[in-house]
C-alpha cells in the first residue's frame, strides 16, 4: 500500500521592519510592509510530517507532543483547506489518474526545537513547515511566494519563513489578499557574514499575545497611523538597499529604529503593552555603548539590536563582532557554566570568559544575577524550507506521533 507522507521544516525569521497591526484579520493582511531576515534552521527551526490516508476520519495535528485542536474556521483549518484547493486544482483536476489525495484526511505532527509563544517566533516556522510539508505531499508546481499566501493566514510573519535569507512581505493593496504575499530581496549566499546572537530573556508564555495586542494596537495608537503612512515605506526602500549594497550600518540604523517604534506604539496602545523589560532594555544600553565607541573610532556601527513582541533581544552584526558582543553581554548577564554552545568555535572550545572593550563606560546598565538572560543562541542568516527524508519523519507507520522523547 502507498504510504503519502512528507516531511519538512522552516526556519524562524527575525525583522527588522517590524509586521504590527492587520486590516484585515480573517486573511491576515497587514496595515504596512515589513522585512526579515531568515535564521539558519541547524539552530532554530520547526520539523514537520504530515500524511494523508483515506483511513484516516478527520485531520488531526500533534504539536510538540501534544494534540492541537483544528477548530473550524481557525488558522490551521484554513490553511489546510487551501492546501487541499491547490492539490486539487493544480494537481488533480489537471491529471485525472493523479490519486484524489485532496479528498483523504490528514495526520499532521510538528515539533520546535526552541519555546513555543515565547518571542521567538515559534508560529512563524511552524506555520511554515506545515505549509511546506503539505506542499511536498501534495507536490504542488506552485512558487514560494504562492504558497505564501496561505502560510500568512496562518501566522503572518510564517510567509516570510518560505524563503531564505533576507525577505519583505509586500502588504498588498487588493481585498482579496492576492498580492499580500513574501518574496526574496536577497538569498542567504549574498551576505551570509550577517550574524545573530539571541538572549532569551526569558522562555514563559508572553502575556500578551502578538494577535491581541496589535488589535489593540491598530484601534486605540495615534502614533501607529503615523508609523503606516509617514514611516515604514521609505525604510522599506532603504534597507532593500542597505541589503544589497551590504551596508551593515544603515541596516543596523534602521532596524534599531523599527525596533524603538515598534515598541513605542506598543506603549502608545490603550492600555499600554509592555513586551520588554529591565535585563531588555540593558541590553539595549550596552549595545548602544558598543556602537558609540566604536562610531566614535570612525569604523561605524558594529552590531543591531531588534526585539520582537517579547522581551527576548537578537544581536545582529558582521560575524567579526559576535566573540566580542558575547564576552561584554555575558559580563553583565552572566551564563551558567558550560551553558553556551559555541557552534562557531568563538572560543575555541575555551573557557567563555566576561570582558568589556577598552573604553567601554561600564556603568550605562547594572550587572545582572546568573539567570537574568537565561541562555544565548549564536546563529546566523540562513536558508528557507527544507524537504526531509524519511528518516526524520515524526509520524510512525500507523500515522501517529512517534515518540519524540
Amino acid at each position: 500500500m502507498t504510504v503519502y507522507q512528507a516531511t519538512a521544516s522552516a526556519p524562524v525569521n527575525i525583522a527588522c521592519i517590524k509586521y504590527w497591526g492587520k486590516r484585515d484579520t480573517k486573511l491576515i493582511l497587514p496595515t504596512n510592509s515589513s522585512l526579515s531576515v531568515t535564521l539558519d534552521q541547524d539552530h532554530l527551526r520547526s520539523t514537520t510530517t504530515s500524511r494523508a490516508d483515506p483511513s484516516f476520519t478527520r485531520d488531526r495535528l500533534w504539536l510538540n507532543g501534544k494534540e492541537d485542536e483544528i477548530k473550524d474556521g481557525g488558522r490551521l483549518a484554513t490553511c489546510i483547506r487551501e492546501m487541499k484547493r491547490l492539490r486539487k486544482e493544480e494537481v488533480e483536476d489537471k491529471n485525472t489518474d493523479e490519486p484524489k489525495l485532496s479528498t483523504y484526511s490528514v495526520h499532521i505532527c510538528s515539533y520546535n526545537n526552541f519555546p513555543t509563544a515565547a518571542g521567538l517566533a515559534s508560529s512563524a516556522s511552524g506555520f511554515a513547515a506545515l505549509v511546506s510539508s503539505l506542499a511536498h505531499l501534495y507536490q504542488l508546481p506552485v512558487s514560494a511566494s504562492t504558497l505564501s499566501l496561505i502560510s500568512r493566514q496562518g501566522s503572518g510573519s510564517a510567509c516570510r519563513s518560505l524563503f531564505g535569507g533576507f525577505v519583505a512581505w509586500q502588504m498588498g493593496s487588493d481585498p482579496s489578499g492576492s498580492d499580500s504575499l513574501a518574496v526574496e530581496v536577497a538569498p542567504q549566499s549574498h551576505w551570509p557574514d550577517i550574524h545573530a546572537l539571541i538572549c532569551v530573556v526569558s522562555d514563559d508564555k508572553k502575556g500578551t499575545s502578538s494577535t491581541s495586542g496589535m488589535q489593540r494596537t491598530v484601534e486605540t495608537s495615534a502614533l501607529l497611523q503615523h508609523r503606516i503612512n509617514n514611516v515604514v515605506p521609505q525604510r522599506m526602500k532603504d534597507i532593500e538597499k542597505a541589503i544589497l549594497e551590504k551596508d551593515f550600518d544603515t541596516f543596523a540604523r534602521i532596524t534599531m529604529a523599527d525596533s524603538n517604534q515598534f515598541h513605542a506604539v506598543a506603549l502608545d496602545t490603550e492600555p499600554p503593552i509592555f513586551y520588554m523589560n529591565d535585563v531588555s532594555r540593558a541590553i539595549i544600553a550596552v549595545i548602544v555603548e558598543y556602537n558609540r565607541l566604536s562610531i566614535e573610532a570612525g569604523t561605524g556601527y558594529k552590531a543591531a539590536y531588534t526585539y520582537d513582541a517579547g522581551p527576548n533581544a537578537v544581536i545582529y552584526a558582521p560575524k567579526a563582532n559576535i566573540k566580542e558582543i558575547v564576552e561584554f553581554i555575558v559580563t553583565y548577564f552572566p551564563q551558567e557554566e558550560n551553558s553556551f554552545k559555541d557552534v562557531f568555535s568563538l572560543f575555541g572550545g575555551g573557557r567563555l570568559v566576561g570582558k568589556v572593550p577598552a573604553g567601554f563606560n561600564e556603568n550605562v546598565a547594572k550587572r545582572f544575577d546568573v539567570g537574568a538572560v537565561k541562555g544565548l543562541i549564536h546563529t546566523r542568516v540562513g536558508d528557507g524550507p527544507r524537504k526531509l527524508g524519511d528518516e526524520e519523519a515524526l509520524l510512525n507507520a500507523d500515522g501517529f506521533p512517534k515518540s519524540l522523547a
